[in-house]
């Protein structure tokens, strides 16, 4: 969440790199200073009311000692009507600054200058490519033709348990899920990160604090009777971990991976963009979190962002890189890098990975900060990043490695999987 005083101190800062995300409500910008500006009238007007209040009260005391009890008499009835003035001001207030959050949490966050201008993922800038793209014949099979051949995937049942989007992986297909899982986890603590294992739920803060609500409310499963969230990433509870927390500068880096099942409540739609794994309900995912101070999070965005390479170089997955333009960013983050890989049968791009700085957005929303050596408190960077989402790695893994004798398992998962071929 943007805070009042950068408002106020850079509108003309805010409005162009808003405008960037195409966000061009500026007249929600003017009334969130107006309402900001009564505010600070009545604060002022509250401050001094109270201020005499205060005063009246001494002067009270001195009277009934001097035993002019009328005068102190008459001053305790103007007081009275001081503090029930300062009761409305309060109430005043309460509603000022309610009206002003509500407002707040409907503009996006900044985008960094380097941010490419655009509307759409068409628009996005590839920044890197690399990988040898596979030489399959002309007739190399789609995953979900490979996914019925070897019997790796069951999506009629899992359409019979709970419904589309909801698949039940059994044999070498669950198998392959589990080393994939442990491979992506395994890499990430050699690489410094504790790993957690967070509740698949999380309250209304949790998902206020990371920008999930009200922006993503739609896309979320929900648990009406206890006003749960399904979570739709680890990013969520793992960032929570420090909502209404001060870390000491000497506690950094934090840094924390998790896997976790993920539920989103993308609309469906016709094609074979979102057949077999191309889209679920339902999938698995590795998550990493950092939190770092504002002067470095863009190189911890670049370290995150080469962790991601790497698990895609040992996986030998031809893949590319792409700064996301405004128009194709998420509400909360500044700077976004997504991995696609490419898949050879399909032959096309799947995303399998976001990176994102979200600098001091969520951390505002969850007041979220760091103390530094010299007790300065600031408001902490985060950011987070897919390593990796599983079903487009396991869809692009079965088709980029299809043989005569079946599908070649990546050497560096074959201790995970137990086997070097799916046939």
């Amino acid at each position: 969440m943007l805070t009042v005083p950068y408002l106020r101190d850079k509108k003309e800062e805010a409005i162009s790199r808003l405008a960037i995300k195409n966000f061009n409500n500026t007249e929600l910008i003017e009334e969130i200073l107006r309402l900001d500006d009564e505010r600070r009238t009545i604060q002022q007007e509250n401050d001094d009311t109270l201020a005499e209040t205060n005063a009246i009260a001494r002067e009270v005391g001195s009277l009934y000692k001097a035993g002019k009890t009328a005068e102190a008499d008459q001053l305790k009835i103007r007081n009275a009507e001081l503090k029930e003035k300062a009761r409305l001001l309060g109430e005043k207030l309460s509603e000022l600054k309610e009206s002003i959050q509500s407002k707040l949490v409907e503009i996006p966050n900044t985008p960094h200058p380097t941010v490419p201008l655009g509307r759409a993922a068409t628009d996005n800038l590839t920044v890197h490519e690399e990988g040898a793209m596979p030489d399959l014949p002309a007739d190399a099979k789609p995953h979900w033709d490979l996914i019925s051949q070897f019997d790796l995937i069951d999506f009629e049942l899992g359409n019979k348990v709970t419904g589309a989007g909801f698949p039940f992986y059994k044999g070498k297909g669950a198998r392959l899920q589990r080393a994939l899982i442990n491979f992506f986890l395994d890499e990430a603590v050699a690489a410094g990160y504790l790993e957690v294992q967070p509740p698949l739920l999380v309250n209304e803060a949790s998902a206020y604090g990371t920008g999930q609500l009200p922006d993503k409310e739609a896309q979320m499963y929900t648990v009406g009777l206890d006003n749960l969230y399904l979570i739709p990433t680890a990013e969520v509870p793992i960032t929570n971990i420090y909502r209404d927390v001060i870390l000491q500068e000497n506690e950094l880096p934090v840094k924390n991976v998790a896997y976790s099942n993920c539920f989103r409540r993308e609309a469906g739609s016709w094609g074979k963009h979102v057949r077999g794994l191309n889209r679920l309900h339902q999938f698995d995912k590795v998550e990493i979190v950092q939190i770092a101070q504002s002067g470095n999070s863009y190189d911890v965005l670049e370290a995150m962002r080469e962790h991601v390479a790497g698990l895609l170089r040992k996986l030998e997955l031809p893949f590319r890189v792409l700064k996301l333009c405004g128009g194709d960013m998420s509400f909360a983050s500044a700077l976004t890098y997504d991995f696609e890989v490419f898949s050879a049968a399909q032959k096309m791009w799947l995303e399998v990975s976001s990176v994102s700085n979200f600098e001091s957005f969520q951390a505002n929303r969850m007041k979220l900060r760091i103390k530094d050596k010299n007790g300065q408190i600031q408001l902490a960077h985060t950011l987070n990043g897919s390593a990796l989402a599983l079903p487009r790695i396991v869809a692009a893994l079965l088709e980029n490695n299809q043989t005569n004798d079946g599908i070649r398992i990546p050497k560096a998962l074959q201790a995970y999987t137990g086997f070097e071929i799916i046939s």
